[in-house]
């Protein structure tokens, strides 16, 4: 059930925690401009107690709403409101279609018009972004927006933007793009998805080289005449971005990477391990071994929450333990007095992203050829 107004703090909805989450990550959102505060208190005032559907009812109204601004304002020339508008209007239908059934038809139909919402946006976009395909493996292919950096005269550093199967990558264009505009990067975004339905994450997540996707997007982007190859990183999105730690490992291309590191899938292996060890099954974990990107060929960037699922703690220690290596691996913890502590920086990513993209910068700009 849902109820009709705000609980304490944040929580909307204390019995259904994905409608929570998703509706914490619309407010933060309009710290980048994928969303207004106003609207969303308006469609959290209008949701029916009584009415599961009219989650998704009221925020595609909105996203009706947002998009209809956008053409009017676009057909006048005014391409500043129109931008605005259409990326507000992308992350309302994303909104719309969270909480639906894979089968339901209204959810695909949400989708497709948050994909022509980018589309649009893109075209308004000053220098203009494209949709690009990039062949992937087994007749998928891996679809992106490929934002120019301002300055859009010879070759600019760039930006791969990726998240876990099942992570739209339109979120970019408002959570991400800014960051790197600000900063003269260009920026490539993509998810695994192409333009599979949702339900093709399942078969997404049985693979076991979802890594080499990376190596597929290297390939592109070194036949770009836009592009500085020498300075090509890239920025795994969410906790569980493990797949990113193994292509770092693999891709001696890159220039710098943000990801977990690969401490997602050393507390998988732990966990495991330990559940075995508790049934009698004579396998021995390895809790102390360094990070997978102790032996990376670029420097590392990992953020985390305090107040996120793995203890920060720990994960200072792998760390410090892994620096023993000739890698060049940061740690940034946010805490809860400075906000960005949620997991995945769910309670302010603006703060995390602004640090993210800093480090980057200094990475990128002090790149040299590799012989």
């Amino acid at each position: 059930m849902i109820p009709a107004c705000l609980s304490d703090g944040w929580t909307l909805c204390p019995e259904r925690e994905d409608i929570s989450a998703e509706f914490t990550r619309l407010l933060t959102a309009a710290q980048e401009g994928g969303a207004t505060i106003a609207e969303c208190l308006m469609i959290a005032r209008q949701l029916k107690r009584d009415d599961e559907q009219s989650w998704h009812r009221e925020w595609k109204r909105l996203a009706q709403a947002n998009r209809q601004r956008a053409e009017a304002a676009f057909a006048e020339g005014h391409m500043a409101t129109a931008q605005r508008n259409w990326l507000r209007a992308m992350n309302y239908y994303s909104a719309a279609a969270m909480p639906l059934d894979q089968a339901d038809e209204r959810r695909w139909v949400a989708v497709l018009a948050m994909q022509e919402c980018a589309r649009r946006y893109l075209t308004a976009r000053a220098p203009a972004g494209e949709v690009v395909t990039i062949p992937w493996v087994d007749d998928h292919a891996l679809q992106g927006y490929f934002l120019p950096a301002p300055s859009a005269s010879g070759r600019a550093p760039t930006v791969i933007c990726i998240g876990e199967p099942g992570h739209r990558k339109e979120e970019f264009l408002f959570k991400l793009a800014p960051h790197a505009r600000e900063r003269g990067l260009s920026m490539l975004a993509l998810d695994l998805l192409g333009d599979e339905r949702d339900d093709y994450a399942d078969t997404l997540l049985q693979r076991r080289d979802l890594e080499s996707s990376i190596a597929s997007v290297m390939d592109y982007l070194e036949t770009r005449g836009d592009v500085d190859f020498d300075r090509v990183a890239i920025v795994a999105d969410g906790w569980g971005s493990s797949f990113v730690a193994r292509a770092v490992l693999q891709e001696p291309r890159l220039a710098a990477a943000v990801c977990d590191g690969g401490l997602w899938d050393m507390h998988e292996r732990s966990f495991f391990a330990s559940r075995f060890a508790m049934s009698g099954i004579g396998i021995v974990p390895v809790p102390h071994a360094p990070l997978m990107v102790s032996s990376a060929d670029c420097p590392v960037l990992i953020t985390l929450g305090e107040d996120g699922w793995l203890k920060a703690d720990r994960a200072r220690q792998i760390v410090q333990k892994s620096r023993l290596g000739s890698s060049d691996i940061v740690l940034k913890v946010f805490t809860a007095a400075e906000t960005g502590a949620a997991q995945a920086h769910a309670d302010n990513p603006s703060l995390a992203n602004e640090y993210i993209f800093d480090w980057l910068e200094s990475r990128l700009g002090a790149t040299v050829r590799r012989t």
